[in-house]
């Protein structure tokens, strides 16, 4: 009989569960299967996706490793949903997993897109916890914009209408407020291996120096050659 995909859904998480269980403390292993049975019961309301999904078990089990406390798919003010929240002692901390899909109607314009879609989770995302980041695979790219490189006190107005207008072409109900871009802040990129299940972080700013595109101040490919 052929695999249904909620049955390849449900064996895919558990295939993974059993990869991330090898090497973690016993303590870990039910903390896991927990966050693995919430995204089982989401996948049957249609909330969830594979590839998304197995990032964010993945991005758990980092966490979880570094003593947070963890819920994927947690809801915060309002309607927002966070896909991953931490906590630890005091400290508060939020991931949210890009996995670097384009909509169809976007397809001429992916980096506008994309950048727009960043700046709106920082902003709309960072607010909640004491510590944000990014989480994405290595074969994707993070379109980061230049101003949440610099404290908020040094973003220039002009940078901040740029993101704005880009902002506003995706997000009007509700748009993002430039306050929130002026204030919003990225304290981690994560890097997902799924195949390793393994994650790392890394600076944003050393993030975005590694990718010459990303940054106006290094040479283009073009330029090199």
């Amino acid at each position: 009989m052929e695999e249904t995909g909620r049955e390849k859904f449900e064996r895919d998480l558990d295939l993974l569960l059993a990869r991330l269980k090898h090497g973690a403390d016993e303590a870990a292993g039910p903390k896991l299967e927990s966050q693995r049975n919430r995204l089982i019961r989401l996948h049957k309301e249609n909330v969830v996706k594979i590839n998304h999904s197995v990032m964010e078990l993945v991005c758990a089990k980092h966490l979880i490793l570094k003593g947070y406390e963890v819920t994927v798919e947690h809801p915060l003010a309002g309607n927002l949903v966070c896909d991953l929240y931490g906590t630890r002692g005091m400290g508060t901390v939020i991931l949210e997993v890009e996995t670097g899909f384009v909509p169809p109607e976007d397809a001429l314009y992916p980096i506008t897109y994309w950048k727009a879609r960043i700046a709106s989770k920082i902003a709309r995302y960072s607010a909640h916890a004491h510590k944000f980041g990014l989480a994405t695979p290595p074969h994707h790219i993070l379109q980061i914009p230049q101003v949440f490189l610099k404290p908020p006190r040094e973003r220039d107005q002009g940078d901040l209408r740029e993101v704005k207008g880009m902002c506003d072409r995706y997000y009007k109900n509700p748009p993002i407020r430039l306050q929130e871009l002026r204030y919003g802040l990225l304290h981690t990129v994560c890097l997902i291996d799924v195949d390793r299940g393994e994650v790392r972080e890394v600076d944003p700013v050393v993030y975005s120096e590694s990718y010459p595109l990303l940054n106006p101040k290094f040479t283009t490919l073009h330029e090199v050659r």
